[in-house]
């Protein structure tokens, strides 16, 4: 056998083996092996580096990118309207019936709900991404962006084994999935941040959003994120439903998440309730389950809005709610100067994930709960995203909690506006976490976007007194820089590099700033 064909050979088996442990969750051989066999092959192109090619698996990592190029989507991705309770569904359906033509217009009495086959399935709780396939080998993939233009981060995709670089099949095809980390993976990675004394994740989904944004593709490859396909773009015009094109996802080798096929929407019902109580088993966070008109030319027919497809809807499970003792109040200023009470509370699992502070919003509403030191207090997420207070109760323990009447973060007495309920620091000028605040804003995406300045470094800028107006990040050098934790000679070099290049910035992302 030619060296050639023995290399072709081991990809064969490595690309078999990681879909059957990364995709079908089944492995068939034990780690060692798989070790060996990828060792193998790294070794031989080593040696023989002019057959290496973009989809073997040892490319899996590939350079650090200076920044994300914005790339257009060929076919925009939508969002997706939401159904809060069954009353909604059964509204979205009805619509689904007159326009397809099932229900005549005012013939209310004569709706035949089994009419109009619908395919339900999980909605997870990640980042939506594309992935673009030419002759069955991987070329780009992008972020949902603003549906329109995407970030590309095809090096980052690349370290997640659970997307194939090579389909069993040679086609061209784009799928849209969602980026998610699992929550065992969650809770080791907020382990490993305390270690390391950085800052830890608020839910499996951010995490998953920080670790497929990050420039050098080796961190995002530590991260242990996972995805699933739920749509696919592909001019085969043999399938006829959205379930045939998962089907066929799944014989690509792409990891598809269950779904069902629902002859009404009174099936699609029990499905979402059959599901609440599901999703508390599984390892990775979901905060719905999405309901779609499974005839692919019935969603011809319905179309879209500007903004979502009449054929779909996302059913959102009721926010979860835990019971948990208040262990203290944190008092936070924001950059305008607000003071937020935070409530520490004794770690608890809530919808996927461990909470162990929740938002209190103001000083008012701590006295309309009653809320003192050892309550036992009600946690529940808004929109499935940030742990809130929403009722307390005594305890045998309860001691009284004291508001603070001085900024607890420069010491300056606090002040009431009247007509508002939210209490202020006054000292904008000298009140560092006012500071920090307006500079964390002013360098954010959506204003002057200039990567490297995290939390922990404008922390230490502002600390060290280099930075106190907007204008002092103009004045930074790689002195300064290489004077802060965690600095080398890249990092700052790439931090000044995007300092620069945020003087060009949109008009409109300026004013925001």
């Amino acid at each position: 056998m030619d060296i050639k064909t023995k290399i072709e050979q081991l990809r064969s088996q490595i690309e078999l083996h990681s879909y059957k442990y990364y995709v079908e969750d089944n492995p068939d051989i034990e780690d060692w092996e798989y070790d060996k066999l990828f060792r193998e092959l790294k070794s031989l192109e080593g040696q023989f580096p002019q057959y290496i090619t973009p989809d073997s698996p040892t490319q899996r990592v590939g350079g650090i990118s200076e920044k994300f190029a914005q790339v257009a989507h060929k076919v925009r991705l939508y969002s997706l309207d939401n159904s809060n309770n069954n009353d909604e569904l059964h509204a979205w359906y009805n619509r689904v019936l007159k326009e397809t033509g099932v229900q005549e217009q005012g013939q209310l009495s004569l709706l035949r709900h089994d009419d109009v086959e619908l395919a339900c399935e999980l909605k997870i709780d990640g980042l939506a991404i594309s992935l673009i396939y030419e002759k069955g080998v991987f070329k780009q993939g992008l972020t949902r962006g603003d549906g329109v233009i995407g970030e590309d981060i095809t090096n980052n995709l690349k370290t997640i084994k659970a997307i194939p670089l090579k389909l069993f099949e040679p086609v061209d095809i784009e799928v849209r999935g969602e980026i998610y980390m699992p929550v065992t993976s969650f809770e080791k990675l907020n382990q490993i941040q305390i270690q390391n004394n950085q800052k830890t994740f608020a839910n499996p989904r951010n995490a998953a959003a920080g670790s497929i944004r990050q420039l050098d593709p080796k961190i995002t490859a530590m991260r242990d994120l996972s995805i699933f396909i739920y749509g696919a773009i592909t001019d085969n015009t043999d399938f006829k439903t959205h379930t045939d094109i998962m089907d066929y996802c799944k014989k690509l080798g792409f990891k598809v998440n269950n779904y069902r096929k629902c002859k009404n929407i009174y099936e699609a019902v029990k499905f979402c309730e059959d599901m609440a109580q599901y999703r508390k088993t599984l390892n990775y966070a979901t905060d719905g389950v999405v309901i779609k008109v499974n005839s692919l030319a019935n969603q011809r027919e319905l179309g879209f809005t500007s903004r979502a497809p009449k054929w779909a809807t996302a059913f959102k499970f009721p926010p979860e709610e835990v019971w948990s003792k208040l262990l203290n109040v944190e008092f936070s200023v924001g950059r305008t100067g607000i003071v937020t009470p935070v409530a520490v509370i004794e770690p608890v699992l809530l919808s996927g994930s461990t909470v162990s502070r929740a938002s209190m919003y103001n000083f008012d509403e701590i006295q309309r709960l009653d809320i003192s030191l050892n309550d036992e207090v009600l946690i529940k997420k808004a929109a499935e995203i940030i742990p809130k207070v929403v009722k307390s109760r005594k305890t045998s323990s309860s001691k009284p909690l004291v508001l603070p009447k001085n900024c607890p973060c420069c010491n300056t007495p606090l002040v009431e506006v009247e007509g508002e309920v939210a209490v202020y620091c006054p000292n904008k000028k000298h009140c560092h976490a006012q500071i920090k605040g307006r500079i964390e804003y002013f360098v954010s995406k959506q204003a002057m976007d200039i990567d490297g300045l995290g939390e922990n470094i404008i922390e230490q800028l502002v600390e060290r007194g280099y930075v106190y107006s907007f204008s002092d990040i103009y004045k930074l050098n790689q002195q300064m820089l290489m004077t802060l934790d965690l600095i080398k000679d890249k990092s700052s070099s790439n931090i000044l590099n995007a300092i620069e290049q945020s003087k060009n910035v949109t008009l409109s992302k300026f004013i925001n700033a």
